[in-house]
This record gives structure tokens, C-alpha cells and sequence, in this order.
């Protein structure tokens, strides 16, 4: 199974790669696929590497439903 994650640009750095946030948590990835993705962009991350862009407001949607799934996977049966 593979999981790909939207997360929001943050920062552009040299050689196509940029730092993005998820969850208050900082990486650096490649943009060497959406190499005219810009600050403020959301895009699809998969194993280090952004995939895709995302409309900010399904990026949105898609990190509540997320957030929705951990809070009820943390609840006791």
C-alpha cells in the first residue's frame, strides 16, 4: 500500500527541492516533478518526492478527514 500526503511548501531551496510542513513537522523534499511549485502551494508528497499539486481547499479537507481518523483511532473500543 502506498500513502502520498498533502502537505504546504514553506520554503524553496537550491537544486528543485523545498522544505514543507504536515502536522507542525518540517522535511525537505524534491520538486523535481512540479518544479514550478511555489511558496504556499500544497502539494502531494509520496517517499520524499512532491507528486502532484493540490487545491488548497481539498488539502484542507483531506488533513481534517486525517485528523478525524487519529483522534478516533486513539479512543478506546
Amino acid at each position: 500500500m502506498c500513502l502520498a500526503l498533502p502537505a504546504l511548501i514553506v520554503e524553496r531551496t537550491p537544486d528543485d527541492r523545498a522544505v514543507v510542513e504536515l502536522g507542525g513537522v518540517r522535511t525537505s523534499v524534491s520538486l523535481a516533478l512540479v518544479p514550478e511549485a511555489v511558496v504556499g502551494d500544497y502539494v502531494i508528497v509520496h517517499v520524499g518526492h512532491a507528486i502532484g499539486w493540490l487545491d488548497p481547499d481539498e488539502a484542507q479537507h483531506t488533513l481534517a478527514l486525517f485528523a478525524q481518523m487519529t483522534t478516533q483511532a486513539g479512543e478506546p473500543p
